[in-house]
């Protein structure tokens, strides 16, 4: 197991090929997906998880596995990846399973996110992104140290962006 960092209840590590399962019950849940992206089937689940591995073999950047380090259950994903629309920009992100929503996860793993930011990559700046509705996550980035950056259009969807600065 590669390690990424580690939180006080969290391990953040590369994803691997035993890591199918455990990514389609985010992304074939439409609870989870609701503000992040389409669901997808098991078959486009399991693609994505192999490009992630391909694309991010050996950068600073990824797509990571969240474990529970008590009991080594597999609780959600943490990211940094280029912005989509804008690839220029680097964003950070992340999803849990339902059954880890509500136990300070989130701002857990993007406090720490935001230290590997500083210590392991190059970047002056860091991005979030969530759609306007997601009240959730938009406290959990103000609690975590981001600071309102704006507001911005996709297609039909308002979408509020944060900033992080060295």
């Amino acid at each position: 197991m590669e390690i990424i960092f580690e939180t006080e209840r969290l391990i953040v590590r590369k994803f691997t090929t035993a890591d199918y399962d455990n990514l389609f019950l985010l992304h074939g849940n439409p609870e989870v997906m609701r503000y992040i992206r389409p669901v997808k089937t098991k078959e486009e689940s399991d693609v994505f998880l192999d490009m992630a591995l391909e694309t991010y073999a050996s950068s600073y950047m990824g797509r990571w596995a969240v474990d529970e380090k008590l009991t080594g259950n597999f609780a959600g994903t943490f990211v940094i990846v280029p912005i989509p629309d804008d690839t220029e920009k680097i964003q950070l992100g992340y999803s849990f399973t339902p059954e880890n929503w509500g136990k300070g996860f989130a701002t857990e793993v993007t406090r720490a996110g935001l230290d590997y930011f500083r210590n392991n990559t190059p970047l002056t700046e860091i991005y979030a992104v969530t759609e306007s509705p997601n009240i959730a996550s938009q406290k959990v980035l103000l609690k975590a140290g981001f600071s309102l950056y704006g507001n911005k259009m996709e297609g039909e969807k308002e979408l509020v962006v944060f900033i992080v600065r060295r």
